[in-house]
Protein backbone atom coordinates (compact mmCIF):
# COMPACT_ATOMS: atom_id res chain seq x y z
CA UNK A 1 0.00 0.00 0.00
CA UNK A 2 1.07 3.51 -0.78
CA UNK A 3 1.93 5.72 2.28
CA UNK A 4 -0.05 8.52 2.26
CA UNK A 5 2.09 11.92 1.78
CA UNK A 6 3.04 13.71 4.68
CA UNK A 7 1.46 17.29 5.03
CA UNK A 8 4.41 19.02 4.12
CA UNK A 9 5.43 17.07 1.24
CA UNK A 10 1.73 17.42 -0.16
CA UNK A 11 2.19 21.46 0.32
CA UNK A 12 4.90 21.20 -1.60
CA UNK A 13 3.89 19.44 -4.27
CA UNK A 14 1.36 21.61 -4.73
CA UNK A 15 3.18 24.54 -4.44
CA UNK A 16 5.21 23.28 -7.15
CA UNK A 17 2.31 22.69 -9.67
CA UNK A 18 1.45 24.93 -12.70
CA UNK A 19 -2.26 25.33 -11.34
CA UNK A 20 -0.52 27.29 -7.76
CA UNK A 21 1.81 29.59 -10.09
CA UNK A 22 0.82 33.19 -8.92
CA UNK A 23 -0.80 34.45 -12.65
CA UNK A 24 1.66 37.36 -13.78
CA UNK A 25 1.36 40.85 -13.92
CA UNK A 26 -0.30 42.69 -16.42
CA UNK A 27 2.34 44.87 -18.11
CA UNK A 28 1.20 48.53 -17.13
CA UNK A 29 -0.12 50.47 -20.08
CA UNK A 30 0.72 53.90 -21.16
CA UNK A 31 0.00 56.37 -18.76
CA UNK A 32 -3.45 58.57 -19.23
CA UNK A 33 -1.95 62.23 -19.39
CA UNK A 34 -4.24 64.48 -16.84
CA UNK A 35 -7.27 66.33 -18.79
CA UNK A 36 -5.50 69.93 -19.65
CA UNK A 37 -7.24 72.10 -16.87
CA UNK A 38 -9.27 75.18 -18.51
CA UNK A 39 -7.18 78.31 -17.87
CA UNK A 40 -8.82 80.67 -15.20
CA UNK A 41 -10.00 84.08 -16.46
CA UNK A 42 -9.27 87.32 -14.36
CA UNK A 43 -12.84 88.26 -14.79
CA UNK A 44 -16.27 87.80 -12.98
CA UNK A 45 -19.43 87.23 -14.83
CA UNK A 46 -20.75 90.56 -14.22
CA UNK A 47 -17.72 92.05 -15.78
CA UNK A 48 -17.94 89.83 -18.80
CA UNK A 49 -21.55 91.57 -19.48
CA UNK A 50 -20.63 94.86 -18.69
CA UNK A 51 -17.59 94.70 -21.33
CA UNK A 52 -20.61 93.25 -24.19
CA UNK A 53 -23.01 95.54 -22.85
CA UNK A 54 -20.56 98.54 -23.48
CA UNK A 55 -19.70 97.21 -26.97
CA UNK A 56 -23.26 97.24 -27.52
CA UNK A 57 -23.88 100.85 -26.87
CA UNK A 58 -20.73 101.76 -28.74
CA UNK A 59 -21.85 99.57 -31.94
CA UNK A 60 -25.47 98.68 -31.62
CA UNK A 61 -25.26 97.21 -35.25
CA UNK A 62 -22.18 95.82 -36.29
CA UNK A 63 -21.48 94.77 -39.39
CA UNK A 64 -18.52 92.54 -41.28
CA UNK A 65 -16.65 94.81 -43.56
CA UNK A 66 -16.27 92.60 -46.69
CA UNK A 67 -18.67 93.70 -49.89
CA UNK A 68 -21.12 90.54 -50.80
CA UNK A 69 -24.56 90.50 -52.25
CA UNK A 70 -25.40 87.05 -51.32
CA UNK A 71 -24.43 83.83 -49.45
CA UNK A 72 -22.48 82.85 -52.75
CA UNK A 73 -20.57 86.33 -53.07
CA UNK A 74 -19.64 86.31 -48.98
CA UNK A 75 -18.74 82.45 -49.36
CA UNK A 76 -16.16 84.19 -52.02
CA UNK A 77 -14.76 87.07 -50.24
CA UNK A 78 -14.61 85.64 -47.06
CA UNK A 79 -12.34 83.25 -48.39
CA UNK A 80 -10.29 85.11 -50.21
CA UNK A 81 -9.53 87.67 -46.98
CA UNK A 82 -7.15 85.00 -46.06
CA UNK A 83 -4.44 86.68 -45.28
CA UNK A 84 -5.46 89.75 -47.08
CA UNK A 85 -7.36 92.81 -45.57
CA UNK A 86 -10.92 93.26 -45.74
CA UNK A 87 -10.19 96.94 -47.67
CA UNK A 88 -7.65 94.85 -50.43
CA UNK A 89 -10.59 91.90 -51.36
CA UNK A 90 -12.99 94.46 -51.48
CA UNK A 91 -11.24 96.50 -53.96
CA UNK A 92 -10.70 93.53 -56.10
CA UNK A 93 -13.65 91.72 -55.89
CA UNK A 94 -16.06 94.60 -56.96
CA UNK A 95 -15.30 94.35 -60.45
CA UNK A 96 -15.24 90.42 -59.91
CA UNK A 97 -18.51 90.22 -58.41
CA UNK A 98 -20.20 92.44 -61.01
CA UNK A 99 -20.09 89.69 -63.08
CA UNK A 100 -20.16 86.52 -61.67
CA UNK A 101 -22.07 86.59 -58.26
CA UNK A 102 -23.23 83.05 -58.82
CA UNK A 103 -21.51 79.42 -59.23
CA UNK A 104 -22.71 79.01 -62.71
CA UNK A 105 -20.92 82.91 -63.46
CA UNK A 106 -18.00 82.28 -62.04
CA UNK A 107 -17.46 78.45 -63.69
CA UNK A 108 -18.23 80.80 -67.46
CA UNK A 109 -16.14 83.50 -66.08
CA UNK A 110 -13.05 80.21 -65.35
CA UNK A 111 -9.85 80.22 -63.49
CA UNK A 112 -7.39 82.60 -65.78
CA UNK A 113 -10.15 85.64 -65.70
CA UNK A 114 -10.50 85.51 -61.52
CA UNK A 115 -6.82 85.18 -60.99
CA UNK A 116 -6.28 87.63 -62.95
CA UNK A 117 -8.93 89.96 -61.22
CA UNK A 118 -8.11 89.38 -57.97
CA UNK A 119 -3.95 89.43 -58.61
CA UNK A 120 -3.64 92.24 -56.12
CA UNK A 121 -4.97 89.53 -53.16
CA UNK A 122 -2.13 87.49 -51.64
CA UNK A 123 -1.57 83.96 -52.71
CA UNK A 124 -4.42 85.03 -55.58
CA UNK A 125 -3.33 82.15 -57.84
CA UNK A 126 -4.17 79.30 -55.35
CA UNK A 127 -7.52 81.33 -54.31
CA UNK A 128 -8.31 81.30 -57.77
CA UNK A 129 -8.52 77.84 -57.59
CA UNK A 130 -10.24 77.22 -54.80
CA UNK A 131 -13.33 80.06 -56.20
CA UNK A 132 -13.53 77.69 -58.96
CA UNK A 133 -13.00 74.55 -57.03
CA UNK A 134 -15.56 75.63 -54.72
CA UNK A 135 -18.52 77.18 -57.08
CA UNK A 136 -18.07 73.51 -59.21
CA UNK A 137 -18.49 71.82 -55.82
CA UNK A 138 -21.53 74.74 -55.19
CA UNK A 139 -23.46 73.43 -58.69
CA UNK A 140 -22.36 69.80 -58.54
CA UNK A 141 -23.33 68.98 -54.70
CA UNK A 142 -25.74 71.60 -53.78
CA UNK A 143 -27.60 73.04 -56.76
CA UNK A 144 -25.59 75.99 -57.03
CA UNK A 145 -27.00 77.05 -53.55
CA UNK A 146 -24.59 77.78 -50.35
CA UNK A 147 -25.18 75.08 -47.57
CA UNK A 148 -26.37 76.33 -43.99
CA UNK A 149 -24.48 73.74 -41.91
CA UNK A 150 -20.94 74.23 -41.07
CA UNK A 151 -20.19 70.14 -41.46
CA UNK A 152 -21.65 71.23 -45.46
CA UNK A 153 -19.39 74.38 -45.94
CA UNK A 154 -16.21 73.07 -44.58
CA UNK A 155 -16.49 70.83 -47.48
CA UNK A 156 -15.72 73.63 -49.70
CA UNK A 157 -12.48 74.04 -50.79
CA UNK A 158 -10.81 77.28 -49.13
CA UNK A 159 -13.48 77.14 -46.43
CA UNK A 160 -12.58 76.13 -43.09
CA UNK A 161 -14.14 76.68 -40.12
CA UNK A 162 -13.64 80.41 -39.35
CA UNK A 163 -15.14 81.28 -42.99
CA UNK A 164 -18.06 78.68 -42.32
CA UNK A 165 -18.54 80.52 -39.23
CA UNK A 166 -18.65 84.16 -40.49
CA UNK A 167 -20.80 82.89 -44.15
CA UNK A 168 -23.40 81.02 -40.94
CA UNK A 169 -23.72 84.28 -38.69
CA UNK A 170 -23.86 86.92 -41.82
CA UNK A 171 -25.58 84.77 -43.98
CA UNK A 172 -27.97 82.78 -42.23
CA UNK A 173 -28.39 84.65 -38.71
CA UNK A 174 -26.96 81.61 -36.92
CA UNK A 175 -25.07 83.02 -33.98
CA UNK A 176 -21.44 82.07 -34.12
CA UNK A 177 -18.24 83.40 -33.08
CA UNK A 178 -15.46 82.91 -35.86
CA UNK A 179 -12.01 83.60 -34.66
CA UNK A 180 -9.54 85.64 -36.70
CA UNK A 181 -6.66 87.00 -36.10
CA UNK A 182 -8.29 90.00 -34.12
CA UNK A 183 -10.19 87.92 -32.12
CA UNK A 184 -7.85 85.44 -31.66
CA UNK A 185 -5.38 88.69 -30.37
CA UNK A 186 -8.02 89.87 -27.90
CA UNK A 187 -8.80 86.68 -26.14
CA UNK A 188 -5.16 86.32 -25.28
CA UNK A 189 -4.24 90.45 -24.93
CA UNK A 190 -7.03 90.54 -22.54
CA UNK A 191 -6.88 87.05 -21.35
CA UNK A 192 -10.34 86.85 -21.66
CA UNK A 193 -10.25 83.65 -24.06
CA UNK A 194 -7.15 82.43 -23.53
CA UNK A 195 -5.82 79.67 -26.01
CA UNK A 196 -2.94 77.89 -28.31
CA UNK A 197 -4.88 77.95 -31.20
CA UNK A 198 -8.25 79.67 -33.05
CA UNK A 199 -10.44 76.48 -31.86
CA UNK A 200 -9.39 77.17 -28.19
CA UNK A 201 -10.41 80.74 -28.28
CA UNK A 202 -13.29 80.26 -29.90
CA UNK A 203 -14.69 77.76 -27.49
CA UNK A 204 -13.03 79.75 -24.34
CA UNK A 205 -15.47 82.53 -25.83
CA UNK A 206 -18.46 80.52 -26.16
CA UNK A 207 -17.99 79.58 -22.59
CA UNK A 208 -18.18 83.58 -21.38
CA UNK A 209 -20.15 85.57 -23.89
CA UNK A 210 -23.89 85.88 -22.80
CA UNK A 211 -26.31 84.69 -24.93
CA UNK A 212 -27.89 87.29 -25.95
CA UNK A 213 -24.63 89.33 -26.75
CA UNK A 214 -23.87 86.49 -28.83
CA UNK A 215 -25.23 87.29 -32.34
CA UNK A 216 -23.04 90.49 -32.49
CA UNK A 217 -20.07 89.06 -30.36
CA UNK A 218 -17.93 87.99 -33.21
CA UNK A 219 -18.08 91.78 -35.08
CA UNK A 220 -17.79 93.57 -31.85
CA UNK A 221 -14.20 91.66 -30.90
CA UNK A 222 -13.21 92.20 -34.41
CA UNK A 223 -13.62 96.11 -35.00
CA UNK A 224 -12.09 96.59 -31.40
CA UNK A 225 -8.89 95.01 -32.27
CA UNK A 226 -9.03 96.27 -35.50
CA UNK A 227 -9.65 99.82 -34.85
CA UNK A 228 -8.56 99.98 -31.08
CA UNK A 229 -6.64 97.29 -29.35
CA UNK A 230 -4.40 97.00 -32.27
CA UNK A 231 -1.73 94.48 -32.81
CA UNK A 232 1.17 96.66 -32.58
CA UNK A 233 0.15 99.26 -30.04
CA UNK A 234 -3.32 99.10 -28.54
CA UNK A 235 -5.06 102.72 -28.49
CA UNK A 236 -5.88 102.21 -24.38
CA UNK A 237 -6.76 106.05 -24.03
CA UNK A 238 -9.88 105.37 -27.05
CA UNK A 239 -10.86 102.04 -24.85
CA UNK A 240 -14.55 102.00 -23.45
CA UNK A 241 -13.38 99.10 -21.51
CA UNK A 242 -10.18 100.11 -19.78
CA UNK A 243 -11.49 100.16 -16.53
CA UNK A 244 -12.47 96.54 -16.79
CA UNK A 245 -9.50 95.07 -19.22
CA UNK A 246 -6.94 92.93 -17.36
CA UNK A 247 -4.54 93.39 -19.96
CA UNK A 248 -0.70 93.27 -19.21
CA UNK A 249 -0.23 95.79 -21.85
CA UNK A 250 -2.83 98.16 -20.97
CA UNK A 251 -1.73 101.47 -20.63
CA UNK A 252 -4.58 103.70 -18.79
CA UNK A 253 -7.63 102.98 -16.27
CA UNK A 254 -9.57 105.22 -17.14
CA UNK A 255 -12.56 104.46 -20.70
CA UNK A 256 -13.07 106.17 -23.26
CA UNK A 257 -16.58 108.10 -23.18
CA UNK A 258 -19.07 105.69 -24.13
CA UNK A 259 -21.36 106.91 -27.09
CA UNK A 260 -22.42 105.30 -30.28
CA UNK A 261 -19.80 105.43 -33.18
CA UNK A 262 -20.92 106.85 -36.09
CA UNK A 263 -21.99 104.42 -38.91
CA UNK A 264 -19.63 101.89 -40.35
CA UNK A 265 -18.99 102.94 -43.87
CA UNK A 266 -18.41 100.04 -46.24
Amino acid sequence: MEKPKSPKSAKLSLASSPAAKKPARAKPGPARKPAARRPRIPYSKDEIREIFRRFSIQRPEPKGELEHVNPFTLVVAVALSAQATDAGVNKATRALFAVADTPEKMLALGEDRVRDMIKTIGLYRNKAKNVIALSQKLVDDFSGEVPRTEAELVTLPGVGRKTANVVMSMAFGVPTLAVDTHVFRIGNRLRIAPGKTPDEVEEAFLRIIPEDYLFHAHHWLILHGRYCCKARKPECERCVIADICKSKEKTTDAPAPLVELPAQVI
